[in-house]
């Protein structure tokens, strides 16, 4: 019998179902236990289905933090630059609200806001913001990102300027010594500015004449590596700093700053040299370029010489053949052969009307 009593201490129920044992004890009445029975059995044999545990709703605030943490770990230097330099304009806005309390008309403000900058600027600006939500999306702390339906305002795109290899020579000529040994690294190698910034002595290889660099631009965030042959005047800047080096510093280029943390002077890499080009290029009368350029314009370079594309992918560091293809600035021979053909056809043509 499954229900039944115990003198002194009152009803319970036992049964077995399924192989398994259930029983609860010490009710008052037998109708209480056997109800309690009754009720038990069904929750066995009819199982409720399991509800989906709505997702957690964080701060917004945490939620930038968490989505820093990452980049930092993650991403490129310069991407956590930016990310913080934008998180610091939302969270001015919003570090009071819940995640859930920020709409896409919210967010469809901010953007039209930074339009009156750019185009551009407001897109880069949504562009971050969204992968900050998907990043809370896929770690199941949000449910909804506001920025979805939100589209990219329309950018004039304007060819890239490109400075030519006389223009480079004379800014580089205005630099003293340690920014032109600096800006050669970069221009012999079409490095990252950041890559040359975090190049230590360690990946200087002097004996077979070539670097490696360090790139976080790869699919997840991986910190990969390409060696990049040295040309002959790099290999004599390389080694004439080698010999001249600081044993205790491990790279190629550092400053002395002012840490506002530890409060005294301190010696490290290059985080970013934005002023100086201006500076040079000023002195120099030339029109105005960054450091970027100096990787279109060896990409250019190499592609009018006949370099193969899938060299200039490897030595630029890209992981897709078409990123590449937006470094070729140069008009190929392809190019010029059909206008060529569409010349001697459209002559032809007018020709053959007049006959």
């Amino acid at each position: 019998m499954s229900v039944y009593s115990v003198k002194g201490k009152g009803w319970r129920y036992d049964f077995t179902l399924k192989g398994e044992r259930y029983t609860d004890t010490w009710f008052k009445t037998k109708k209480t236990a056997q109800a309690a029975e009754a009720k038990r059995r069904e929750e066995i044999e009819n199982p409720k289905p399991e509800m989906e545990e709505p997702p957690t709703d964080i701060s917004f605030l945490e939620l930038v933090n968490l989505r820093l943490d990452y980049v930092k770990a993650y991403q490129s230097e310069v991407n956590y630059r930016h990310s913080v330099y934008m998180a610091r304009r939302w969270i001015a806005r919003w570090k009071d609200l819940n995640c859930s309390r920020i709409s896409d008309q919210m967010v469809q403000a901010l953007i039209l806001e930074r339009s009156k900058t750019s185009a551009y600027t407001a897109n880069k600006e949504l562009r971050y913001l969204r992968a900050t939500f998907n990043f809370g999306i896929k770690k199941k702390l949000v449910h909804n990102n506001p920025t979805k339906d939100i589209d990219f305002l329309p950018v004039e795109k304007a060819v890239k300027y490109i400075p030519p290899a006389d223009h480079i020579d004379k800014v580089i000529a205005m630099a003293d010594v340690e920014t032109q040994d600096y800006l050669f690294a970069i221009r012999e190698t079409m490095a990252r500015m950041n890559e040359i910034n975090q190049l230590t002595w360690d990946d200087v290889d002097l004996q077979n004449r070539c670097i490696t660099l360090y790139t976080r631009k790869k699919k997840g965030g991986h910190r990969t590596p390409r060696k990049v042959p040295m040309t002959q005047r790099l290999f004599e800047i390389l080694s004439r700093r080698s010999a001249t080096r600081r044993e205790d510093l491990p790279w190629v280029f550092w400053h002395k700053y002012w840490s506002a943390s530890s409060g005294r002077v301190e010696a490290g890499p290059f985080q970013d040299r934005k002023k100086i080009m201006r500076i040079l290029c000023e002195k120099a009368g030339v029109r105005y370029f960054r450091f970027h350029a100096l990787r279109h314009s060896g990409a250019s370079i190499m592609d009018q010489n006949g370099v193969p594309l899938g060299s200039i992918q490897r030595i630029l560091g890209h992981e897709n053949r078409k990123t590449t293809e937006i470094y070729l600035h140069s008009i190929g021979d392809s190019e010029r052969h059909a206008i060529e053909v569409y010349e001697r056809a459209t002559k032809n043509s007018h020709t053959n009307s007049h006959t």
